[in-house]
């Protein structure tokens, strides 16, 4: 892995100013203030708002509370994604900071998974390591680790540790010299126009000639409709923690510094703003 570190720093402690309101409907005891938070962008909503739910469960009458659940201008929030990739998607263009309103009742099942505790976040979260080395190395390096370096990958998510986590998560971003690159590349591209959940497919970081695939390159492959035809204006924006890449940027590069903890690119396609 070429060692970008600063890179890697920039990318962990990205912080979203935000805005917790309680929904107006919920029955409250007293007047419920807004709640401010900076939130982790690699992190998950359900695993940074303890303090969040605890401040509106103050006003609440406790007959009133159950599974807390969060949502954007009518949009609910799901939260196996990352916090970073739900704001880029959802929220990009809107003034900070951004004004989540929090919900206790009627939980929208069709939108939603449950979350019920953190084992469940944990759960989802080895899942997608697990694909992500399986795409990269056949699985070989994740399936060498023992228990306690799984553990550490996610206890080091948990608690915003940047050198506990990249002490074990920089074996999942190497390979060998005669690779040069990861077998396959993990992504996920995200419309905001589309109702579809993401598109995943194979692409190597390596074309068959030897050189090195680029962002642009995928994009044509995978989501042409996101790529500027050569006479035409560029009517949509590609987001990766909440900064427009360079369309020449090499796929392998990307996906050693700019993945998310769960090994996987999270490319947000959203339209441009008009004005």
């Amino acid at each position: 892995m070429t060692d970008d570190k600063d890179v890697l720093r920039d990318v962990w402690f990205g912080r979203i100013p935000t805005c917790f309101t309680l929904y107006q409907d919920e029955i409250t005891e007293r007047e419920a203030e807004p709640y401010y938070l900076l939130l982790p962008r690699i992190s998950y909503l359900t695993l940074v708002t303890d303090k969040v739910k605890k401040h509106f469960q103050k006003v609440m009458r406790q007959e009133e509370v159950s599974e807390i659940w969060f949502e954007y201008e009518g949009t609910p929030l799901k939260w196996h994604y990352p916090i970073g990739l739900l704001f880029d998607l959802h929220a990009s263009n809107t003034a900070l900071p951004w004004s989540i309103t929090v919900h206790f009742k009627n939980f929208p099942e069709k939108d939603l998974l449950h979350c019920h505790s953190k084992d469940v976040i944990e759960a989802h979260f080895m899942a997608c390591i697990k694909e992500a080395d399986a795409l990269k190395h056949k699985s070989q390096v994740i399936n060498e680790m023992q228990k306690k370096d799984h553990k550490q990958l996610w206890m080091g998510l948990q608690n915003d540790k940047f050198e506990q986590f990249w002490a074990i998560n920089r074996k999942l971003m190497e390979y060998s010299p005669e690779e040069s690159g990861f077998r396959y590349i993990p992504f996920r591209i995200y419309q905001a126009t589309t109702e579809r959940p993401f598109i995943q497919k194979l692409f190597r970081p390596i074309a068959s000639g030897g050189q090195l695939h680029t962002l642009g390159d995928l994009l044509k492959d995978v989501c042409p409709s996101a790529v500027a035809p050569e006479d035409g204006e560029q009517k949509t924006q590609v987001m990766i923690h909440g900064i427009e890449p360079m369309l020449e940027t090499p796929v392998q590069w990307l996906s050693e510094h700019m993945s998310y903890p769960d090994n996987f690119l999270h490319i947000s396609i959203i339209p441009r703003p008009t004005d």
